[in-house]
C-alpha cells in the first residue's frame, strides 16, 4: 500500500510505503518520476506535479528500506521491482514529497493505451460518453488530448449521438513543457 500524508488532500503529501505491518517514508534518492507516476495512479490522482525532498516534512518513524524501479506504466506499486537501496542512510530533509494533480474528469477507454479511445466525462458521479454530437470534434480531442499530457491529436474517429467517438494522440508527456 502506498500513501501521501501531511498534505493538502489526497493527491499531496509526503510519500510512504507499508511495509511490515507499519507505514515508512521513502527517500529521495530511491524515487524517481516514473515512481511518482504510479503513485499518482493508484490513488486516483492526475499527474505528477511537483516532486522534492522535505516537501512536506519528515516522516516521525522508519524510512523504507528499498529503491523502487517502476517503469511508469504500472497501476499499483506493488506491481514495480525493487532493489535494496544503494544508500544506507536518508538524511534529514530527503523523505520524499510529492503533489499529484487532481484527478481528471475525462477519459480515453477500450483503445489500448491511456491516450487513445471512446471519450468519457465524469458528471454527476459517474462516467458517461460523450456523443459525437454533443460536441466540435477537433476541439474535444485537442483540449482531451492537452488535459491527459498526451500531446497533440493524431487521429479522431467519428461517431454519433449515441456512439462515442475516439481520440488518438501523440505521445506520452506529462506536462505542456515537454
Amino acid at each position: 500500500s502506498v500513501r501521501l500524508v501531511d498534505g493538502a488532500g489526497l493527491c499531496s503529501g509526503r510519500v510512504e510505503v507499508k511495509s511490515n505491518q507499519s507505514w515508512a517514508s521513502v527517500c529521495e534518492a530511491d524515487f524517481e518520476r516514473q515512481d511518482a507516476e504510479v503513485v499518482c495512479r493508484e490513488l486516483g490522482c492526475g499527474a505528477p506535479a511537483a516532486l522534492q525532498g522535505g516537501l512536506y516534512g519528515e516522516g516521525e518513524g522508519q524510512t523504507w528500506d528499498k529503491e523502487l524501479q517502476c517503469e511508469g506504466k504500472e497501476s499499483l506499486l506493488l506491481d514495480c521491482d525493487t532493489s535494496d537501496r544503494k544508500h544506507n542512510t536518508c538524511l534529514p530533509g530527503n523523505a520524499v514529497g510529492l503533489t499529484c494533480s487532481e484527478p481528471d474528469d475525462v477519459r480515453l477507454v477500450r483503445g489500448g493505451s491511456r491516450c487513445a479511445g471512446g471519450v468519457e466525462r465524469y458528471d454527476q458521479g459517474e462516467w458517461r460518453t460523450v456523443g459525437a454530437e454533443d460536441w466540435d470534434q477537433e476541439d474535444v480531442a485537442a483540449v482531451v488530448c492537452r488535459q491527459l499530457g498526451c500531446g497533440s491529436t493524431v487521429s479522431v474517429l467519428p461517431g454519433n449521438t449515441t456512439r462515442r467517438f475516439g481520440v488518438h494522440c501523440d505521445g506520452p508527456e506529462s506536462s505542456l513543457g515537454e
